[in-house]
């Protein structure tokens, strides 16, 4: 039987003094996959793939500080703190070694801490974040490039967030996973988050230069009409990288979502052996 993503059926689990929220599926004797959730989304961004992936193998969608509805913390909202918190995070789960499908700003972050913690990854599934500021566009580039967030302010969180959502997201999120999104941002959140895409020119330079230490298998999957981090941001993997693959799907930002057949099956070929080769 294959196991549906239960709406509304997470959980939370307390980090260093943040409550995350997460939500397990059922045991599978196989390596397990972290999934976190993409911004403006939330962990429920990955309904769609979630019943081919827990077919397969143990899953954890995971909120990261800050994001979705999960507790964040100033010191955490960058790049380069975040992936050094993530491995925290895989401790406390009590998982020793695991695959981690982490698209849009997990992207940067999970690369971090593979560079600092080789041992905890089997591989990585990342894509539709950026590698290079440079390389951002629309709406994102319009974040970092300001000279602060006061632009930002007049409207309210859930707004901008339904707003991305509507114009990028060919598929429309069930009703109930749209409003996860909206409340993911509410209040100040979806302002505060804009710290860590903000921090991307110091930290994503740093990145670049810890790329050719990494030796744990990444494949990257890219949306070919992206409107805000274009399937260029890919070329600086490649370049890299000394164990790497790209897709490119006929998709725009939510590959995981607008694609979600393409992209599940690209995921399941690569933790079913694929990484071995790359």
């Amino acid at each position: 039987m294959t196991e549906k993503m239960e709406i509304n059926g997470a959980s939370f689990v307390e980090v260093d003094g943040l409550k995350l929220r997460l939500l397990r599926s059922d045991d599978r004797p196989s390596i397990p996959i972290i999934l976190t959730g993409p911004w403006p989304e939330s962990l429920y961004a990955f309904a769609r793939i979630w019943p081919k992936l827990a077919a397969e193998a143990p899953l954890v969608a995971l909120d990261l500080p800050g994001f979705g509805r999960s507790e964040g913390r100033t010191d955490l909202m960058s790049p380069r703190t975040m992936g050094h918190f993530l491995p925290k995070i895989i401790d406390a789960l009590g998982l020793d070694r695991i695959h981690a499908v982490c698209p849009d700003v997990g992207t940067s972050a999970i690369l971090f801490a593979a560079h600092s913690r080789p041992d905890l990854f089997e591989s990585l599934v990342v894509g539709s974040g950026a590698t290079d500021a440079a390389l951002t566009t629309g709406g994102l580039k319009e974040i970092i490039d300001a000279p602060s967030t006061k632009p930002f302010e007049g409207g309210t969180g859930e707004d901008f967030a339904a707003g991305s959502i509507k114009r990028m997201m060919k598929q429309s999120p069930d009703p109930r996973i749209l409003e996860d999104y909206r409340a993911s941002s509410s209040g100040r959140r979806f302002i505060e988050a804009m710290a860590y895409v903000r921090a991307y020119p110091g930290d994503l330079a740093e990145l670049r230069a810890t790329l050719p230490d990494i030796r744990t298998p990444v494949l990257s999957i890219w949306g070919a009409l992206d409107p805000i981090v274009p399937p260029t941001n890919a070329d600086v993997l490649n370049k890299a990288l000394p164990r790497t693959l790209s897709v490119v799907l006929d998709a725009g930002h939510f590959v995981w979502e607008d694609r979600a057949d393409e992209y599940a099956t690209a995921v399941l070929d690569w933790i079913r052996g694929g990484y071995r080769s790359a």
